[in-house]
């Protein structure tokens, strides 16, 4: 991962290629026209992070805030992380078989998902998974995840 000291978004972006910085600003545009009220944008984790305030769920595993969507410049690829998508094999299913249905070729992780141009990305769906999940909805499967978790620990 790309390593930053940018404390605000502006300067993270500023800090990037041309190139780079517009393909983000764009799938930033898309991810704050779709979020939903309640998550708060910020850099945390050296990126451009779409969570969830303390103030609104303090009982995180680690203390920070819970972390929804999130940018990142990496060194070979563009990342968006998509925690909604990793919360549930149905989630991922569902999201990996609309993706399918755009044409594009879909590279992810769990939760990331990776590309270099923005013709990559299905901006459309991006969108729509990204405005899926209320932030109480977010929390309430947070919540289940994590007691799945314990029980099987």
């Amino acid at each position: 991962m790309k390593t930053t000291r940018a404390e605000h978004v502006t300067a993270y972006l500023n800090d990037l290629p041309d190139d780079r910085r517009e393909i983000l600003e764009t799938v930033r545009g898309t991810v704050l026209e779709h979020l939903p009220p309640g998550y708060e944008e910020t850099m945390n984790w050296g990126m451009i992070c779409y969570q969830v305030p303390l103030e609104t769920y303090p009982d995180t595993y680690n203390g920070k805030p819970l972390m929804y969507a999130a940018l990142a410049n990496q060194k070979n690829h563009l990342a968006l992380y998509l925690t909604g998508v990793y919360l549930s094999d149905e989630n991922r299913a569902a999201f990996a078989e609309a993706y399918q249905r755009t044409g594009k070729r879909m590279d992810m992780g769990k939760s990331c998902v990776r590309f270099r141009e923005l013709e990559d990305l299905p901006l459309e769906l991006i969108g729509e998974t990204i405005g899926e999940l209320p932030v109480q909805d977010f929390i309430a499967a947070f919540q289940a995840a994590r007691s799945r978790g314990k029980k099987s620990s």
